[in-house]
């Protein structure tokens, strides 16, 4: 199992809406939908309220690697900036 961690610093009081246009979109129901993709969830900083992480597992790095260039990917990239200030990217594999 390949999982990757990523860290969103997003814009002031931008987090929520960034989750809803993920999901009004269909990327996130399209990722999810991926072969491969095992899990590929967000969750909420508590202390901050700009701070997100995502958790995305997938059964290998392979599978990871052709999810990013999927056409819903894309879509996100085009509107990604318009909320997110900063990312942090972190990974680990489990053999």
């Amino acid at each position: 199992m390949y999982t990757i961690y990523v860290k969103f610093t997003c814009l002031s009081d931008k987090r929520e809406a960034f989750i809803q246009k993920v999901k009004e979109t269909g990327v996130l129901e399209a990722i999810r939908a991926e072969d491969g993709c095992i899990r590929y969830d967000y969750y909420y900083a508590d202390e901050n309220p700009n701070e997100l992480l995502l958790i995305e597992a997938w059964e290998s790095k392979e599978h990871q690697q052709v999810h990013i260039g999927q056409p819903h990917m894309a879509k996100l990239r085009e509107f990604r900036n318009d909320y997110i200030a900063e990312s942090k990217l972190g990974e680990f594999e489990l053999k």
